[in-house]
């Protein structure tokens, strides 16, 4: 795993309804859970195997709109990813953090790059 895909701080807000990564070389990301439920990445969400390891769509992460969605649970899987109980019943989807950190606004960009309303405040 590169470098650049290590966390150095995780943490899941609730009420906030968004988790924060800090990553070792530097950034800081915020993934709304309504955004992250919309880019699971498990064989159910992503519609069967032949569809499996694209890219994480950042549009949809960032602009999913806000349901009454919770995480139930949450817990690191290994050393290599993160997996959440949602309170849809889902808990299938395990997040690399190299898929985290490839859904990460590149730096010196932000969430809002990725709005089709820029003037929506997303944070």
């Amino acid at each position: 795993m590169p470098a650049s895909a290590k966390p150095a701080d995780v943490k899941v807000d609730r009420n906030a309804r968004e988790m924060i990564i800090r990553w070792h070389d530097g950034p800081e990301c915020r993934y709304p859970f309504d955004g992250l439920r919309a880019i699971c990445p498990c064989v159910e969400c992503k519609g069967g195997h032949a569809n499996m390891g694209g890219a994480p769509d950042r549009v949809a992460l960032y602009e999913t709109p806000p349901t009454d969605l919770t995480v139930e649970g949450v817990q690191a899987v290994g050393s290599y990813a993160i997996q959440f109980q949602w309170s849809d019943g889902h808990w299938t989807g395990i997040y690399t953090w190299e898929y985290l950190r490839a859904a990460c606004p590149p730096t010196g960009e932000n969430a809002s790059n990725y709005s089709r309303s820029p003037s929506r405040k997303l944070f």
